[in-house]
């Protein structure tokens, strides 16, 4: 039930509000202790709903989609989003400027592919790949490099190695978020076919 209604965060903040405000309606603004009681249940209540985050495919046409399309999205997001989460960790904790740009580029583009799936589940194939297997490995190169970077003496060659894979990286990266742009074209091309063709025979006549 809990999983559902958001993570800790939004019990505890609710948690915390019920309990300041039991005491104050009840002693200070003089209200009977089981109203009071129910009154806060009644706002700890509201807070968890309102404060829960908001679930992936949220308000999207099952029926027009396909659940088994959404649910194999929502795995694929699901378990790449910690690993988005620790890149941009990565990007702060990094003091090379030029490095840590990079790796927050890394988690720019993968927060825009995560809302490209999340819009078109359909498009989950086309970067399954990217989800399940390059997020994961650039978190662990990113930290790494923080990691490395930490040191009091830095092995230069080390970070020099870390960041030339970086590199590689973020141009797998925009080749995967380029991927469901082409994707997307790929019926534009049919359209533009089938429109000329129409254009010549209405010209023609």
């Amino acid at each position: 039930m809990r999983s559902l209604l958001g993570n800790d965060g939004n019990w505890i903040v609710a948690g915390i509000v019920a309990a300041i405000l039991l005491p104050v309606l009840s002693v200070s603004v003089g209200i009977p202790l089981w109203i009071s009681a129910i009154i806060a249940v009644i706002v700890f209540a509201a807070l968890v709903l309102l404060l829960a985050p908001r679930q992936l495919f949220e308000g999207i046409d099952v029926k027009a989609i396909g659940s088994g399309r959404i649910d194999f999205a929502r795995d694929l997001l699901s378990e790449a989003q910690p690993y988005a989460e620790r890149l941009r960790a990565a990007a702060a904790d990094i003091r090379d400027k030029e490095t840590a740009g990079r790796v927050q580029h890394l988690a720019d583009i993968a927060a825009d592919v995560f809302a490209k799936v999340e819009a078109n589940p359909g498009n989950a194939p086309v970067v399954k790949r990217f989800l399940s297997y390059y997020v994961p490995r650039a978190a662990e190169v990113a930290a790494g490099f923080a990691v490395i970077e930490a040191k009091r003496v830095p092995d230069t060659a080390r970070l020099e190695e870390v960041r030339s894979v970086l590199v590689k990286l973020e141009e797998a990266f925009v080749h995967y978020a380029d991927s469901l742009v082409d994707d997307e074209l790929g019926s534009l091309d049919t359209d533009l076919r089938l429109i000329q063709a129409s254009l010549k025979e209405d010209i023609r006549s």
